[in-house]
């Protein structure tokens, strides 16, 4: 398979074609562009990227406050360079999120270098992350965004993978090393841990009856706004 490095990677984001008319274009799976790009074919890597690259950059944007297009990029690259060990026992999808767990993962340590970091008990902002760079509109939208910044890393990525990218707890599971049950354990604590923090921030009681009354509805309406800002379909 032909090495694709950083630079291909941003040359591919930077495309004139958008990732809405990309969609349109795309008749071939995932697994049959997987196995075309293994057999030398730059285009369907390529197409992989287009496809791809979007809800990684998602999956970064309420993480960390810069450098999010880098590692984006980075986990493509990475992916490139793991592959070996992709046999296909999942899905491209959730091996791809499983790089960009990492990525996000090795930047914070890096970041933090100097002192200790536990993601099961700290959170972006504990680790010194800036104001997201998400812009919603609605006050529940913008508190869920911010509460979710404020539990642990390891419960904020399960439960936007679980909102924002409709991820089953075999998805989860596969994405984090866990076993199924597990993963939805972690996603109930995590629903636990969210409605605290949004508790914590909110001084108005009627904002936070209706953020946490309809915590499912106001997560598929900040999923809109994200796919319609980074031009992803919605997982259904």
């Amino acid at each position: 398979m032909p090495r694709i490095s950083r630079r291909d990677v941003a040359a591919t984001y930077s495309n004139n074609l958008s990732p809405r008319i990309c969609y349109l274009l795309i008749v071939r799976s995932d697994q049959e562009l997987v196995r075309a790009w293994q057999g030398g074919d730059r285009k369907a890597g390529n197409e992989l990227l287009r496809r791809h690259f979007g809800a990684i950059h998602r999956f970064f944007a309420n993480k960390v406050d810069h450098e999010i297009e880098e590692l984006a990029q980075d986990t493509f690259v990475r992916c490139v360079e793991a592959y070996a060990r992709y046999e296909g026992r999942s899905s491209f999808r959730t091996f791809l999120f499983g790089v960009a767990n990492n990525v996000l993962r090795e930047w914070f340590r890096k970041k933090n270098r100097y002192q200790p970091i536990d993601f099961e008990t700290q959170s972006v902002v504990d680790m010194g992350a800036g104001p997201s760079s998400i812009l919603v509109g609605r006050r529940e939208q913008r508190a869920l965004l911010e509460a979710l910044r404020r539990i642990p890393v390891e419960s904020q990525v399960v439960l936007e993978l679980y909102y924002w990218e409709r991820m089953s707890g075999l998805q989860l599971g596969e994405i984090l090393e866990i076993p199924e049950p597990t993963a939805y354990s972690r996603v109930r604590r995590a629903k636990q841990l969210l409605k605290k923090s949004l508790a914590r921030l909110q001084a108005s009681p009627i904002v936070l009856q209706s953020t946490v009354t309809d915590l499912d509805g106001w997560a598929a309406q900040v999923r809109a706004t994200l796919s319609a800002n980074d031009g992803t379909p919605a997982p259904s």
